[in-house]
């Protein structure tokens, strides 16, 4: 069986999206114009300085987002909406989408096909796993999403994204989650971001 990871960019106080998220602006107000341009600025600007971090977020063999995470839509699913990523989306693998309204399967180009999870979080990994094989299962965010897996002991390896700013409020990594017993697996800082992977630590 696979581990159970997490790949999420925050800000260096800790958010990954800061507030009034909208689809014109889906990381809400991080200084920048839009698309979480200073949050995300080592993955737009800087590819080619991050090219191991880029692959790595999509290497796993099937994905965990929340609702949030996959759109702006709330509530009925009364409007057509099949993520952020268009026709082609990155991840090429099942991805298991946290809700509370039902909706069928959504295939799309390049072997991603959304699943909508309504039984919960350990629905969706028993789903995820499942569908892995002996692949890792990657809990995409956001950051809420991610906090209830790690409060639910469930994350083997947290990769971390560290951009050099602060936002001060929004949607914080670690909000509500019990302390963790963390060990630093790596470090590499680049010129607008530092990445650092910690194994979880389960007693």
């Amino acid at each position: 069986m696979g581990k159970v990871t997490c790949n999420i960019t925050v800000s260096a106080d800790g958010y990954s999206a800061g507030h009034n998220q909208s689809e014109e602006r889906p990381f809400g107000d991080d200084g920048g114009d839009g698309w979480g341009d200073r949050l995300h600025a080592w993955y737009v600007e800087t590819p080619e300085e991050n090219q191991a971090e880029i692959a790595q977020g999509t290497a796993a063999s099937a994905y965990i987002m929340g609702r949030n995470m996959f759109g702006p839509v709330r509530g009925e699913w009364d409007r057509v909406w099949n993520g952020w990523w268009g026709d082609d989306p990155p991840y090429h693998a099942p991805v298991f989408v946290l809700t509370h309204y039902s909706r069928g399967p959504q295939r799309m180009e390049g072997g991603t096909t959304y699943y909508f999870v309504t039984g919960g979080i350990e629905s969706a990994l028993a789903q995820a796993r499942e569908a892995a094989g002996d692949g890792d299962v990657a809990v995409q965010g956001g950051a809420t999403t991610v906090n209830q897996y790690l409060a639910a002991g469930l994350i083997d390896e947290l990769h971390l994204h560290i951009s050099p700013l602060t936002l001060g409020a929004g949607t914080r990594l670690f909000e509500g989650v019990p302390p963790l017993n963390l060990e630093q697996v790596s470090s590499r800082p680049a010129k607008l971001v530092t990445h650092v992977t910690y194994r979880v630590l389960h007693s």
